[in-house]
């Protein structure tokens, strides 16, 4: 193997334990526990309130329009972290990358307050 591949090797175990965990975690708990079944136990429990109602109402465009919009903005957070790690040796090369990055992102911020996506009603 060459030594670009060989510094793969950590990835590719990290991947191969994550899904053997979730696959043995999926078998176990198949076979554990008890299998008796009854009205009360397969009745839906939320908080001690008794259900009323159907669980599988519409919700709003909006709800996950915000979810989204929230996401990609936290995303972009992650982005400064590098920047603000490495702020002095990118130098004044960096400073305006960034500069750049947040231009974009205030335009994209912007537009979205324009039309009005974040108004909740």
């Amino acid at each position: 193997m060459q030594s670009d591949q060989i510094n793969y090797i950590p990835i590719l175990m990290q991947f191969i334990l994550a899904v053997g965990f979730v696959v043995g975690t999926i078998l176990v708990s198949g076979k554990l526990g008890p299998k008796r079944s009854s009205e009360i136990k397969d009745k839906n429990f939320e908080c001690g309130i008794e259900s009323v109602g159907n669980a599988r109402i519409p919700f709003s465009v909006k709800y996950f329009l915000v979810a989204i919009l929230f996401v990609l903005f936290d995303i972009e957070v992650i982005f400064l972290y590098p920047w603000a790690i490495n702020f002095k040796e990118l130098g004044m090369e960096g400073m305006v990358k960034m500069i750049i990055f947040m231009m974009l992102l205030l335009v994209g911020f912007f537009y979205i307050i324009k039309k009005k996506a974040l108004e909740w009603e």
